[in-house]
């Protein structure tokens, strides 16, 4: 059985550490840990943490029901050809309406790229590059209903440089070398925090589902499980906030509940700053100014089923629980 377009609103809070390692190397800065030069405050880039969705559903992607079902593969990976698939599915709609204008055509090649690759229907893409009938047309720059924010640290972060040797040699050259050198960068610890946006507005036009959200969210609660490196070998996510907007209408008035719902019932920056992350009593007790684990951070809920906003319902995604929506 399909699943259902997504029809509710959804604004999401996630919660990322990372210990001795680096999560996301800025490739303009040596590798860096990427850095805001003004706070300090350490940076994960938005496509960074797509790459981590994506890398997932590459390792776990959920079968199939039939052609006519989504799909779930994965258009933007390693040694993918982008111009490849967009011709493939501009020939499937040249196919599926011989007659149709060219509008009609790239709509239709729009819907078959959003059908196949959950990522084009999720985060969305640009798709208007050769010949065929994408190119230069609306239809080929897709607005997927999912957006993240880049990630930021909570406190400034330190990142440390560690030169390290390798008994083996990369050249020919370097044969009468007993060892070479090389460098590492990482961040002693740190957490991080990243804003999601659903809009499903955005998701009827891509055929973003109910199915695909639960599937976006599991992604997101275990991206770092299966992404162990050196680098990156003591990442955790440790919250994951998925406020969903439900509707304030009694059930009877279901057609405003759906207007409200689609809308939003509260403003999302009102929602994610109810959760407030802090140095716990205990570190601020000790005298440290920045945390050395998430020990010492006290992660704090605000919201409750009494304060809630009307029309809200409050998934935490990461204990399996849920809040609200307030009645009455």
């Amino acid at each position: 059985m399909s699943s259902p377009i997504l029809t509710n609103r959804h604004d999401f809070l996630l919660l990322f550490e990372v210990t001795n390692g680096n999560p996301n190397g800025d490739p303009d800065a040596g590798n860096l840990p990427r850095i805001d030069p003004n706070t300090n405050r350490g940076m994960v880039t938005d496509v960074c943490l797509k790459r981590k969705v994506r890398n997932f559903l590459e390792l776990f992607p959920p079968a199939r029901e039939s052609e006519a079902e989504n799909g779930y593969s994965v258009l933007i990976k390693q040694g993918a050809v982008i111009e490849r698939e967009q011709k493939k599915a501009e020939t499937h709609a040249a196919q599926a309406v011989p007659k149709g204008s060219a509008d009609q055509q790239a709509e239709a090649a729009k819907n078959w790229l959003c059908r196949e690759f959950f990522d084009m229907r999720t985060f969305g893409g640009v798709v208007s590059t050769g010949d065929g009938v994408l190119k230069g047309s609306a239809f080929g720059q897709v607005r997927g209903p999912v957006q993240f924010t880049f990630g930021q640290s909570i406190h400034a972060i330190t990142p440390l440089e560690v030169t390290i040797t390798r008994c083996a040699v990369t050249k020919e050259d370097d044969a009468k070398k007993e060892r070479t050198m090389g460098n590492k960068h990482i961040v002693p610890y740190a957490l991080y925090a990243a804003k999601g946006y659903v809009s499903p507005a955005f998701a009827e036009r891509t055929g973003f589902t109910e199915a695909d959200l639960d599937l976006l969210f599991q992604a997101l609660l275990h991206m770092f499980e299966h992404d162990r490196s050196a680098a990156r070998g003591e990442m955790v996510v440790r919250g994951l906030y998925d406020f969903e907007h439900v509707g304030t209408q009694h059930p009877n008035n279901a057609e405003q509940n759906k207007r409200e719902a689609r809308l939003g019932c509260a403003h999302a920056h009102v929602l994610l700053e109810g959760v407030k992350v802090a140095l716990s009593d205990d570190a601020r007790a000790a005298g440290k100014t920045f945390p050395e684990s998430f020990a010492d951070y006290a992660v704090t809920n605000t919201w409750t089923a009494e304060n809630l906003p009307r029309g809200i319902k409050l998934d935490l995604r990461h204990a399996g629980s849920a809040i609200g929506p307030r009645q009455g």
